[in-house]
């Protein structure tokens, strides 16, 4: 009998500061942080997708002092790390919207983009290979001119590390970090979109969580 991922209960390593899912955590946040300041702009839209709790970004607003700047949108399916995310933005009083909604369908994007910073962490290593490569060759939809995408992935054999960055490029997207530490299997992206990004339109499931 295959039991189903409890997403409230599998937050938990992030309370290890040596788990590999915090440092992982660490690592994404630092590229957030580096992204922020980069961009000068007065107000930046980012969209996270299968959010989690939000740490990702509620993370790096909770210690700037510029995080007035951020409007944000988390996409999550599981209703309690929804309110998670909402009981954390809310403490942190900064400008995050909640959605718990699937992701993986077009139509959930709607109002929170065209987006300057996309994250999908923890997306990637939880859906099939195809649908990687349907949401790598989707992800200009999400993205306003000169996006940044954040995304994680397994490194566990068969690799598809290589491929998806390749798929990257497809779309129209210029790789700025890679990291693989030698000593865990997770992998951290980043890509900032070089082609003109396309409408959200509608239809067309992105991916299904396995």
């Amino acid at each position: 009998m295959v039991m189903a991922t409890d997403w409230h209960d599998w937050h938990r390593p992030y309370d290890d500061p040596g788990s590999p899912l915090a440092r992982r955590l660490r690592l994404v946040q630092e590229h957030v942080d580096e992204w922020l300041d980069e961009r000068p702009e007065p107000v930046l839209t980012v969209v996270s997708a299968c959010a989690g709790q939000g740490r990702d970004l509620l993370g790096v607003l909770a210690r700037r002092p510029d995080a007035s700047r951020v409007r944000a949108t988390l996409i999550e399916y599981d209703a309690r790390n929804t309110a998670a995310a909402r009981a954390e933005a809310d403490r942190l009083g900064v400008a995050v919207a909640t959605k718990c909604a699937d992701a993986g369908l077009p139509e959930s994007y709607a109002d929170a983009v065209p987006a300057d910073l996309v994250l999908f962490a923890g997306v990637f290593g939880n859906i099939g290979d195809a649908d990687v490569r349907r949401t790598v060759a989707a992800l200009p939809r999400l993205c306003a001119p000169g996006a940044t995408v954040i995304w994680t992935r397994t490194r566990r054999a068969p690799d598809l590390t290589p491929s998806i960055r390749a798929w990257f490029a497809e779309a129209g997207f210029t790789e700025t970090a890679f990291h693989a530490p030698d000593d865990v299997l997770f992998s951290v992206g980043v890509h900032r979109l070089t082609a003109a990004p396309r409408p959200l339109g509608s239809g067309g499931r992105l991916f299904r969580f396995t």
